[in-house]
């Protein structure tokens, strides 16, 4: 876990890596020692609501289907401890909120959006070279010395092509975007994220490209 205060005001933000129970554990002891009255999840409405209504409020977890790029990375993080499907520290959060009474929004894109900025930022060729990419990762994961070196490399690997990384931009934008509009002013809050996006959002909030009370 990595956090960094929010410049010029009170609010910390702070980079999970995905799936790793003792980053979602560190995560939500610093939501409560931090007193914090506002929390910003890197999530889609949707999936927030899908994590909220099966995973929080829910007495019975489904089963999560994964995908072969999924299962390798979920395989190769377990090295470094304990891992859940869905992402532990969004699930442990959202249930700190609840039981804490502490409003929870969503910054992402909905669904739709994201696909249309997918779509837009990611051609057929760098497509097929993503797929490419995910398929040589399934087969040899990164082999780093710790879980956060592992989820930027993952990354890193993934996402290698300019669209790829406009494609992030352009979701890493919208979340900036929409906790300027929506964070309270003058309240301790705290925006989660995975891992591999915090220093792109930390520096969006440090920039001039997104207006609001967080700038």
């Amino acid at each position: 876990m990595i956090d960094a205060p929010i410049l010029g005001t009170s609010g910390l933000l702070i980079g999970s890596v995905r799936g790793l129970v003792d980053d979602a554990r560190q995560v939500v002891r610093r939501l409560h020692d931090r007193s914090v009255a506002w929390v910003g999840l890197g999530v889609a409405p949707e999936e927030l609501e899908g994590l909220d209504r099966y995973f929080v409020r829910s007495g019975a977890e489904p089963v999560v289907p994964l995908t072969l790029i999924e299962r390798s990375e979920v395989k190769g993080l377990t090295r470094f401890g304990e891992v859940r499907i869905p992402n532990p520290t969004f699930v442990e959060s959202l249930a700190w909120c609840r039981s804490a009474g502490v409003p929870v929004a969503a910054l992402d894109p909905s669904e739709d959006r994201t696909a249309e900025i997918f779509t837009e930022s990611i051609g057929y060729v760098e497509l097929v070279r993503r797929t490419v990419r995910e398929r040589s990762l399934s087969r040899r994961p990164p082999a780093p010395s710790s879980a956060d070196e592992y989820a930027l490399e993952w990354e890193a690997r993934v996402t290698a092509g300019a669209g790829s990384r406009r494609y992030h931009e352009a979701r890493d934008l919208h979340l900036v975007e929409t906790l300027r509009r929506t964070a309270p002013s003058g309240r301790s809050v705290a925006v989660v994220v995975d891992r591999e996006r915090f220093e792109r959002i930390r520096d969006l909030l440090r920039s001039d490209r997104a207006s609001g009370a967080y700038a």
